[in-house]
């Protein structure tokens, strides 16, 4: 029988939901962790009977050395083989609980039933907003580069392909959305606003499971072993880490906007021109920690917040389910919000909104306690983008192009800016 505790439930269910994933790998996970616990089971059975043997064996050699004194060399012998025997398993099984425990880590979670079976071609339109224009005009690079606000080659001469220069108009463009996302999710949405580390211990990125499976994908430092955070997500998340939280401060609502740090970005050689796919970019990120009878009604909650951006920005945009072969390793059920970029002809995703029910928190050891004297549960965890920056100003400026070659903003973004357009650098 598979134990373990971020299995969470029986052997046969764990098969089951995880098949729906799609990835025989995990099938062959799920038979080595089986075939290292029966082993484990073996081995502490083994010391159990043992050790009970070591116990009668010493009371034995109190009656002994009572009637003569010293034991004799023979049953010296059989005791020094007792304690190597019991000492050899002890390390048995403390290397099949490390192998165990690492081997777990890389177990996905489980997806709630409600997914469509399949890969990512049976994911389900459930919502859309707003009405998308025809595909046609320019590409947003095209456009960002004659407003002189986007300079892809010198971001590419200073760290290589996927980091863009916002400039001028650019950079106040950013920082105009960071500062409307972050005034609706605060004023508005109740959320508390962080300012997070950019870069955390191994464990922390463990927490939420970005680690150990996507270590390739992250930014690691030497010699201090520090990862970039690819989303606000991970400090946050974990800012409960290995606490009790009360029951009564439930829901806990973070806001935090910060640099993402992707190496995967542009894999497979996918949607890499412009800003649909870099290494770097700016996203706010929205955290929930519920508890589990509250989890659904919070994942609706969080996704409409981040559709109040999408709103506020005037972009039409549709929430897609993600069906159970295409949502994300640690998570149990996802929203992908895209936003129409009719200048590349394509819905591009901007938000992912999740729920990770406990799985982040049994990682992290996050629990809360319903009323004092009950025993702690475990949390639940949900994130979403809140937005993100590049595609969502990738679609701002596809959406908003004019024949004059000017780029209008919508009405919640001009406040912030101090002007209602973009214009060609040189431009009125």
């Amino acid at each position: 029988m598979i134990d373990l505790k971020l299995l969470r439930t029986s052997p046969d269910q764990v098969r089951a939901a995880l098949a729906r994933r799609g990835d025989p790998g995990v099938a062959t996970l799920l038979d080595e962790i089986e075939a290292l616990d029966m082993r484990r089971r073996a081995v502490t059975g083994q010391l159990d009977q043992l050790k009970a043997e070591r116990n009668d064996a010493a009371r034995a050699d109190a009656t002994l050395m009572k009637e003569k004194g010293a034991l004799p060399p023979a049953v010296l012998v059989q005791r020094r083989q007792l304690g190597a025997r019991i000492s050899g398993l002890e390390g048995e099984q403390r290397e099949l609980e490390a192998t165990l425990e690492a081997k777990g880590l890389f177990v996905p979670n489980l997806p709630l039933p409600e997914l469509p079976d399949g890969d990512a071609s049976c994911n389900a339109v459930v919502r859309t907003w707003g009405a998308p224009t025809p595909a046609g005009g320019r590409p947003h690079w095209e456009i960002g580069e004659q407003l002189g606000i986007l300079d892809l080659p010198r971001g590419a001469k200073l760290s290589g392909s996927g980091f863009p220069v916002f400039v001028g108009a650019g950079a106040r463009l950013v920082r105009a959305l960071i500062n409307l996302m972050l005034d609706l999710h605060g004023r508005e949405h109740g959320y508390v606003e962080v300012e997070p580390p950019l870069a955390v211990r191994r464990e922390i990125m463990q927490g939420t499971g970005q680690l150990p499976k996507f270590e390739e994908d992250m930014y690691r430092t030497t010699p201090d072993e520090l990862f970039l955070i690819p989303t606000a997500e991970v400090p946050l998340t974990n800012l409960h880490r290995n606490e009790i939280v009360d029951g009564a401060a439930l829901p806990l609502a973070y806001a935090a906007c910060t640099p993402c740090f992707r190496r995967e970005a542009g894999s497979a050689g996918k949607d890499t021109r412009g800003l649909l796919r870099v290494h770097q970019f700016d996203k706010v990120e929205l955290v929930r920690l519920c508890g589990a009878a509250d989890s659904p009604v919070e994942h609706e909650k969080l996704t409409a917040h981040a559709e109040t951006v999408l709103q506020r920005l005037e972009l039409p945009y549709r929430v897609v389910l993600l069906a159970a072969g295409d949502v994300g390793f640690a998570s149990a059920k996802t929203y992908d919000l895209e936003a129409w970029a009719p200048g590349v002809g394509q819905w591009l995703e901007v938000s992912s909104s999740s729920t990770f029910t406990d799985f982040q928190a049994r990682r992290a050891n996050i629990r809360y306690r319903p009323r004092a004297g009950v025993k702690p549960e475990w949390v639940h965890t949900l994130n979403a983008s809140g937005v993100a920056l590049p595609r969502t100003i990738a679609a701002l400026l596809e959406t908003g192009q004019q024949p004059d070659g000017s780029v209008t903003l919508p009405r919640a973004l001009a406040s912030y800016m101090g002007a209602d357009r973009l214009v060609p650098a040189g431009g009125a």
